[in-house]
């Protein structure tokens, strides 16, 4: 690393990786305050609706202020997103029922998803390709500290200050991130060469379709046959949706998704490859809390901080990987390489995870989850490099966007397995109660019983592993059929 980019490098950082952490950290940091939402505000069953309206809303904002930010500059929309972020704190904070919450998250949705986009195009703008992957690792490590943190922050905020706790506590981090972003070199926008046109319609339209297909996904991840006929419904909407937003966007003079940036080899295989680990990432890290719960029999403390193993993995897969770029220009080689083996690790744990002792399974685990890390940096810097400076933008939304799809992807899958192969085993209202009560309710039953439940739960579980190890082995092929390897 030159003197130059390295003081671009110190100059940059501390604000970019700030705002990463901001973005990353809502998601994991929220989930554990759900059951305390959903006991003062009531409705459990549909509690879910914040997970998704923040999800729903970050998609939709990803390629908006990705074109934007090719407009407009990037520094300056970053304070835009960082205003709107912190008023749908706020909103979420302050609301008195269950609609009014939704609502501020969506707020929150759409500022979370502009800094993400912003943040990684910013990294675009400061650093040429081959020193990007060293930079990218230093901001998957601060994603990977997000959502190894955000459990914790969130479980202790709500236990000892409320739920809304874990919405206050992130205004802090939005102003320094404010003031660090004032750090940040005010890069003149790639395009000046005409005025911007906005694709409203093909806007209206991609919220539709990315709405209808994650709600479709919520939906259909219960397994529950009442709902089977809404989910089918959206999923039809949101399909034609689809079709109606490709017409658009090929007749739109600035189309809100550039479909020539989109159609390159190079670019739409990254993607894919990207929500891939990611799902398999996600859908692990959901339901591996519940698995170590009722199949190991641990408390849930100790069980979200096993997740650690993976985090660290994560981080330490993507700092070896930008390191390596950096070193040799060699980008693709190592997904390659190591989404193999992450996908042996998965498929050799379906096997015998119920029978490892711990100390066995958790560098298993971390390996596995170096493994997937290896791919978070070449992703960013692939597509960006792919798409070249005037539409830097772009591909960093459409990075953000495969992520999300991805996450409720995989989420949807695993729980779809997961569900099926407990309700198979006729277990599926003992592994409520379980999941519910806790050891308690193992502790009430027979020994032998105890064991017969553990068993049949062990078995459904390696579903788990098992998708994990397909959506694995599938970004395997992506990466290995990646046109664009070296920088």
């Amino acid at each position: 690393m030159t003197d130059d980019v390295r003081a671009r490098f110190l100059r940059a950082f501390p604000g970019i990786a700030l705002t990463i952490f901001l973005s990353a950290i809502d998601q994991t940091i929220v989930a554990t305050a759900l059951p305390a939402i959903a006991a003062e505000l009531g409705g459990i069953e549909r509690v879910s609706w914040i997970l998704v309206a923040y999800l729903v809303a970050a998609t939709c904002a990803a390629p908006v202020f990705g074109q934007l930010g090719d407009v407009f500059g990037r520094r300056r929309l970053l304070f835009v997103a960082l205003a709107i972020f912190a008023a749908g704190c706020l909103g979420c904070a302050l609301a008195p029922n269950l609609p009014v919450l939704v609502g501020a998250r969506i707020v929150q949705g759409f500022g979370g998803g502009a800094l993400l986009t912003l943040a990684q195009a910013l990294i675009g703008e400061a650093l040429p390709p081959r020193e990007r992957g060293r930079y990218q690792a230093w901001i998957a490590g601060s994603f990977a500290f997000a959502s190894a943190s955000g459990p914790v922050i969130g479980g202790y905020a709500t236990q000892f200050l409320g739920w809304r706790s874990v919405f206050l506590v992130l205004l802090p981090v939005a102003a320094a991130c404010a003031v660090l972003a004032r750090r940040l070199a005010a890069v003149p926008p790639a395009r000046r060469d005409a005025p911007l046109r906005f694709d409203w319609a093909g806007l209206a339209v991609f919220v539709v379709a990315v709405g209808c297909a994650l709600v479709a996904l919520d939906r259909a991840r219960r397994l529950d046959p009442t709902l089977a006929p809404l989910a089918v419904g959206l999923a039809v909407i949101g399909a034609a949706a689809v079709v109606l937003l490709l017409r658009i966007e090929r007749a739109a003079r600035d189309p809100l998704l550039p479909l020539a940036v989109f159609g390159e080899a190079s670019i739409w295989r990254a993607y894919l490859l990207s929500a891939c680990v990611v799902g398999a990432q996600v859908g692990m890290i959901s339901f591996l809390p519940a698995w170590l719960q009722t199949v190991r029999g641990m408390a849930p403390g100790p069980s979200g901080l096993m997740l650690v193993a993976m985090s660290v993995g994560g981080a330490s897969g993507a700092f070896f990987a930008g390191r390596m770029v950096a070193r040799t220009g060699q980008a693709m080689r190592w997904p390659t390489l190591f989404l193999p083996v992450g996908a042996t690790l998965w498929a050799v744990l379906a096997v015998v995870a119920a029978d490892l002792p711990l100390p066995v399974f958790l560098p298993l685990l971390a390996a596995a989850g170096f493994c997937a890390g290896t791919s978070f940096p070449i992703v960013q810097v692939t597509a960006q490099a792919a798409a070249g400076r005037e539409r830097l933008g772009a591909a960093s939304a459409g990075v953000a966007f495969s992520r999300n799809i991805g996450a409720a992807t995989g989420t949807a899958l695993v729980a779809a397995v997961v569900f099926m192969a407990v309700g198979a085993t006729g277990s599926g209202a003992a592994f409520q109660r379980l999941v519910a009560e806790g050891p308690a309710y193992l502790a009430a039953l027979r020994p032998a019983a105890a064991a017969a439940l553990r068993g049949e739960l062990a078995e459904a579980f390696r579903g788990l592993f098992a998708t994990a190890a397909v959506l694995t082995a599938v970004g395997a092929v992506l990466a290995w059929r990646v046109p664009l390897r070296r920088f």
